[in-house]
This record gives C-alpha cells, sequence and structure tokens, in this order.
C-alpha cells in the first residue's frame, strides 16, 4: 500500500535533523554527507532493479575491454557504474577529504576545483556482486572517518583507523524492497525507500540482534581448510539435539554478505567466513575497512558481537588500505562461544578400542 498521507513515519532527512538537534554547535557537513551517500545508494538501487533492460549486466570486460580491480577481482558492469556514482554523488560538496573503495587501488582525491572537508568515506559500492546476473540481493557497504582537516591529499595512513573510530557506518540491500541499515554510533536504525515519494522511511527503529540463534551461515566447501575452533563448532551445530548443544540449527549461505548481514540483524544467526589455510598468504577473504569494520559497528550497535574469531573486530589496528581478515559476527552468544574455543586447547577425539589400530576389526 502506498504511504499514507497521514503518515507520521520519518524520512532519512527529519531522523538526521532530530539527531544533528542533540549538537547546537554542528555544522550539518555530516547529514550532508549521509544524505549523499543515500542518494548514491538510491541510484544504483535503480540499476540494480532494471537489470538486464538496463544492460547492466555482466562482467566489465564485456563493456569495457576488461577491467580487474585491485583484488585480482574481475569487475561486473554494476560494479564500476556503482563506484562512479559514489563518488559522483559525494566528491563536490566540501564534507569529504577523500574517499577510499574497494575498486580503487589508491585513495581518491577530491578533485582541486571542489573544496574538501573533514570528513573520510570508505565504501564497497556493490558487495555480492557475482550474485547480480542470478538476481540474488546484493548491496553497498561504507563507512564514514574523520579524516585531516588541513584541505592536504590524503594518504593511506589517514585511512587506517581502528573501528571503534569509526563516525558511521551502515548498508544498503538491494533486494524486494531497497533498505538502508545506519548507524551514528546510538543504535540501529532501518529505513525503507519509498518508491511513490522516492524517499527512505524510518521503518525499523532501534534494532536489536538476538542474543541466541538456531542458524549459521558460512561456506561448507571451505571445510577441509578450516582451523580446528570452526571445525568444532559447526560439527557441534550440525550434530542437533543429540550432539552437545542439544538443539537443530539450520545452515545458510546467499555469498552476499550484506544480504547474511540483514538476515541476522533482522532475526538472529552468526555469519563465519573465518582465516582458513586455503591460502596461506591472505589472513582472510573478506577486506578489514570497507566490509568487517562497517559490518562489525552495525552489528556491535545493534547488540550482536562482530571478531574476527579471537579478537573484538573494531578493536583490529588496520595495516594497509585493502587489508583481509578473517570475520565472525552476529548473536552474541554464538560469537563468544566461537571466541572461546580459539582460546581452549582442542579437545582429543574420543578413544574407541573397536576403531584402534589393533582391534575386533582388523583382520
Amino acid at each position: 500500500m502506498p504511504l499514507s498521507l497521514q503518515s507520521k513515519r520519518s524520512t532519512l532527512t527529519q531522523f538526521l535533523i532530530e539527531e544533528r538537534r542533540k549538537f547546537p554547535g554542528a555544522s550539518g557537513d555530516f547529514n550532508a554527507l549521509i544524505l549523499d551517500v543515500a542518494l548514491a545508494c538510491k541510484a544504483i538501487a535503480r540499476s540494480v532493479a532494471f537489470g538486464a533492460l538496463g544492460g547492466v549486466l555482466g562482467d566489465a570486460a564485456s563493456a569495457q575491454g576488461g577491467s580487474v580491480n585491485v583484488q585480482g577481482e574481475t569487475q561486473k558492469t554494476l560494479d564500476v557504474l556503482s563506484n562512479t556514482a559514489f563518488i559522483n554523488r559525494t566528491e563536490w560538496a566540501g564534507n569529504l577529504a577523500g574517499l577510499a573503495s574497494e575498486e580503487m587501488e589508491l585513495p581518491y582525491q577530491i578533485p582541486a576545483q571542489y573544496p574538501r572537508g573533514k570528513y573520510l568515506l570508505v565504501f564497497d559500492p556493490l558487495d555480492g556482486s557475482s550474485n547480480i546476473d542470478v538476481n540474488v540481493a546484493v548491496g553497498s557497504i561504507f563507512s564514514v572517518l574523520r579524516g585531516p582537516d588541513t584541505g592536504r591529499d590524503v594518504t593511506e595512513a589517514d585511512f587506517l583507523q581502528p573501528g571503534t573510530q569509526q563516525v558511521a557506518a551502515g548498508y544498503a540491500i538491494y533486494g524486494p524492497t531497497t533498505m538502508l541499515v545506519l548507524t551514528l554510533g546510538n543504535g540501529v536504525q532501518g529505513f525503507t525507500l519509498d518508491p511513490n515519494l522516492g524517499e527512505f522511511m524510518l521503518t525499523h527503529p532501534h534494532i536489536q540482534v538476538p542474543p541466541d540463534t538456531q542458524e549459521f551461515a558460512i561456506n561448507a566447501s571451505n571445510s577441509r581448510f578450516w582451523e580446528a575452533p570452526v571445525k568444532r563448532y559447526v560439527d557441534e551445530c550440525l550434530a542437533g539435539k543429540t550432539g552437545v548443544r542439544g538443539k537443530d540449527f539450520n545452515m545458510r549461505w546467499i555469498a552476499s554478505m550484506v544480504a547474511e548481514a540483514h538476515r541476522i540483524l533482522m532475526r538472529g544467526g552468526v555469519f563465519m567466513y573465518p582465516r582458513d589455510t586455503k591460502d596461506p598468504s591472505k589472513p582472510g577473504r573478506l577486506r578489514l575497512l570497507y566490509e568487517a569494520n562497517p559490518i562489525g559497528m552495525v552489528m556491535e550497535q545493534a547488540g550482536g558481537r562482530a571478531s574476527t574469531g579471537e579478537l573484538p573486530m573494531l578493536t583490529i589496528e588496520p595495516r594497509a588500505l585493502h587489508q583481509r581478515i578473517g570475520l565472525v559476527f552476529g548473536s552474541r552468544n554464538e560469537v563468544e562461544r566461537i571466541e572461546r574455543y580459539h582460546r581452549e586447547p582442542t579437545p582429543q577425539a574420543e578413544h574407541n578400542p573397536l576403531f584402534a589400530e589393533r582391534s575386533l576389526f582388523r583382520f
């Protein structure tokens, strides 16, 4: 049903103004930045919604002569267009000192014709883009940091801040409806895009992640590479009611972290993309600055927990712009259990004399 003329739902703009009123000395630059990010997300949502009708599916190589990003991944056409949308919508307003993206090797400098501000924006313009051609929900992830307030060019070092230093973080998810999920450091709010008004409306105030769950998400095809604590946790979940957990679990895997995070935010669960031994040169699969930290802040602000599996995610000191890391997040009690398993000695398998090297079944 279209939005009623008598509806009292707050728009994103109204919400931000109400938050700003709590800080009379605020300049308004921060609000303007968040609204520009929201506008970029609206533009991306529109392109995603048209799909094949908009001619934006497939690899960027087919349309632009070949493109591989700094991560070594083949870019989708929508990866490139989404990255451009974020830049075009935010570079001009005078509230950013610089930007950094999963799709760009180096920080993006604000062009000389525009004023420079005091914030940094880091973003993954289209998370889960490998799913775009099969019409699975994808999204955008973003984080706002404080930057140099001197007007100079930004350096990589300016962005290497732990997640605890984030001013704001959030994501947009492009699914059956488009939603913007946002934290300013005082809880998590969910806004749904009203296609009739073109406005994000506050529909999910004060989101909380349930502390317990019976769902977990992990790529089981990597099980042979998992470290012992992760294998222990998953094996216990799979054992169900007859195992030590005493309850059945469901497993989910969408291969779109925004979609996984959104499901967990709405109803609980635990997501695991842990460090493993598949590629010893990579300490994890996901990017610390563009994915782990912003999603981590959202989860923590909603009462959940985000971790490397061993340490709180938001305390990690970044060493590089495109640093990878293992990530576990979701319902607090489950994440804390996984952390505890990393601290405990690995349990030894029970000795079963029937199947020992010298046993009744050895001939």
